[in-house]
Formats: C-alpha cells, sequence, structure tokens
C-alpha cells in the first residue's frame, strides 16, 4: 500500500528541514535541505549543462560518507556561492567533518544551480552576487514547513511556456518514507500537448496538481512539443532535484536510488535530459528505519517509488507557481 505522507513535502522523512530566501527584485532565490545529523548522499547527473559544488564528493569511494546540507540554487555559476553561506552557517553551529582535534569542522555543503539571469529581474547587483547571503538566509529560515512555487530556487525559474517553480512530493510504502524536493526550469513542457493535463497525471494523488486528465489518448505530432521553450540556449535551463528516504541505504545504494529517481524527469517533462538542461538528482538517506530481507529488492522498489514521486514533484512546482512578469503559471493559462 503506497500513501502520500502527512504533509506532502519532502521533510515528510524524518530528520530533514528546508528552507528558502529570495529576492524578488533579483528574481531569484536559494532552497536549502539540512539534514539534521549528517547524512549519507549520492547524485546523478543526466543533462548536458549542469553546474554543481563538490558532487564528487559524493561519490561512494570518497572519504567523507555523511554531507550536513544540500543546496539547489538560481543564479547560474554565481548561484554556486549559496552553498558557502549555507556553510558558514553551519560551521557557526559547530557542524562539519572533524579532520583532526583541534582543527576547525568543515560542514560538507553540495550545491546545484539553475539558470534564471534572463527572466527579467534586475541583475545589477554591484560588485558582490546575492547568493552567500541568501544561501545563508535560508540556512537559518530551514524548519518543516515550507511553500511551493514561486520560492525559493523555484522564483526565477521557467518550464517550457509555462512559469516554473519549486516543487515537493511524498509517499510512504512498507513503513518507509520517501519524498522529493524540485525546482523546475526545463526546456521541456510538463503539459501533454492539447491538452491541460500533466505528463505525470498518472501519478497523481488526491488532486495535488489540479486533477487534469485527458480527453482521449494524446498523441503528439511532433518530436519536439510547441510548448517547450522557445529560444533554447546552452546552460540557460536545468531541472535539479532531491530525493530523500529514511530507508539506511549505503552510498552505493544511494547512487541506484538517484539513477532511477532520475526516471521521473522524463515522467513529467518533454523533451528531458537535453544538451542544454543541466538536470541532476541528489538522492540522500536519514538512516532512521533499517532495511530487512533483500537489499536489491528493497532498492528496486525505493528507486520505482522514488520516480514516481519526482515526477509528482516536478508537476505540483509548476501547478504551485504564480505568474511573474512576462511568464505566465499553468493556472493562468488554463484558467484553473
Amino acid at each position: 500500500m503506497i500513501a502520500k505522507g502527512k504533509c506532502n513535502l519532502i521533510t515528510d522523512v524524518s530528520g530533514l528541514r528546508i528552507g528558502n530566501a529570495e529576492d524578488r527584485d533579483i528574481r531569484t532565490g536559494v532552497t536549502v535541505l539540512i539534514a539534521d545529523e549528517p547524512a549519507a548522499a549520492a547524485v546523478d547527473v543526466r543533462g548536458g549543462a549542469p553546474g554543481t559544488r563538490d558532487t564528487v564528493a559524493l561519490d561512494p569511494v570518497s572519504l567523507v560518507d555523511g554531507v550536513d546540507a544540500l543546496v539547489l540554487s538560481g543564479g547560474s555559476a554565481f548561484g554556486l556561492d549559496a552553498a558557502a553561506g549555507v556553510q558558514a552557517y553551519l560551521k557557526a553551529l559547530g557542524r562539519g567533518f572533524e579532520i583532526a582535534p583541534g582543527l576547525p569542522r568543515v560542514p560538507i555543503v553540495s550545491g546545484a544551480i539553475l539558470f534564471d539571469l534572463a527572466n527579467g529581474g534586475n541583475k545589477e547587483w554591484g560588485e558582490e552576487p546575492p547568493y552567500r547571503l541568501l544561501g545563508r538566509r535560508a540556512a537559518e529560515e530551514a524548519g518543516l514547513d515550507f511553500a511551493l512555487g514561486n520560492t525559493g530556487a523555484g522564483l526565477g525559474a521557467v518550464a517550457g511556456v509555462y512559469k516554473g517553480g519549486l516543487g515537493s512530493a511524498s509517499a510512504m510504502m512498507e513503513g518507509f518514507t520517501l519524498g522529493a524536493l524540485v525546482a523546475v526550469n526545463a526546456v521541456g513542457s510538463p503539459v501533454m500537448p492539447g491538452s491541460d493535463a500533466f505528463w505525470a497525471w498518472p501519478f497523481e494523488r488526491d488532486g495535488e496538481f489540479g486533477g487534469r486528465r485527458p480527453d482521449t489518448a494524446v498523441r503528439a505530432d511532433s518530436v519536439l512539443p510547441p510548448d517547450m521553450k522557445r529560444q533554447v540556449q546552452p546552460g540557460a535551463n536545468t531541472t535539479i532535484a532531491i530525493v530523500a528516504t529514511d530507508a539506511a541505504l549505503t552510498r552505493i545504494e544511494l547512487k541506484r536510488l538517484a539513477i532511477m529517481a532520475a526516471d521521473g524527469f522524463a515522467r513529467a517533462l518533454r523533451p528531458v535530459h537535453t544538451p542544454f538542461d543541466g538536470d541532476l538528482v541528489y538522492a540522500l538517506s536519514t538512516a532512521r528505519r533499517p532495511l530487512t530481507g533483500s537489499r536489491p529488492h528493497a532498492v528496486m522498489a525505493l528507486g520505482a517509488l522514488a520516480a514516481d514521486t519526482l515526477s509528482r514533484a516536478i508537476a505540483r512546482g509548476v501547478y504551485e507557481a504564480a505568474s511573474l512578469g512576462s511568464f505566465r503559471s499553468y493556472c493562468d493559462m488554463f484558467s484553473v
């Protein structure tokens, strides 16, 4: 039996908090996931134009076996500074990897960015980009409840021709909880052609993104849909996501979870993993619940659930977004 978590947010996974901060003049923002304790993590990169910080440290062969935080940020390469703000905040709390007695602890913070520099906001911020400060503010605001849509890294996001946003969803299965968090800024469209139904509609639970269904079987008349982004440029997009579970997975198992979860992109967006996107999925475990029985079978089931949950989170991010400037929301376009 599969059901939504209590809040239908990634924070239904015990031991996680989410913080968001925005600059609405610039039209950008930062989303931070903070683990109460260092958590095992892995990453899978599918897009052709990723922008990341400290992703190599998540390789299962690396020395550091847990992260303190993960960061999703707008701002393209400028947004990589957001992780430094989160790291400074966590260091002040005494968090981090102990290199040796007497030396400062080093918080392990990995991050990924999306491109939101062409959304009409005021990008003349002077000599100091705002992202380090936004990262710290987001960390300070981290809690169990958070808004979706035009918040955090989703503020400046655009998905196809629709206003993109921050999305989240959760699911429970056989005592385990799994959650997804995503900032949707894709080249591809989240909506089925000639329809107001999301590609992710078969996975929707309890009308969480409007309950719209295609009237008949939808046939694509072209390989590329008309409501994808009209001016596609390398590095100008990217959907970045986190899936998390309380199942006690190893880092190698988390790598497989991230790989399987990436199929959620393909279930919710068309086209996907293009040369112009930097699509990326982090997978994280708080290890609150031990696995029993066959580990490969458990990982297989959790990976399948992660893909479905991520597809729901993508649709929710677009559904919850509000029109911003010249970018119209799904709800405004379809008078929802």
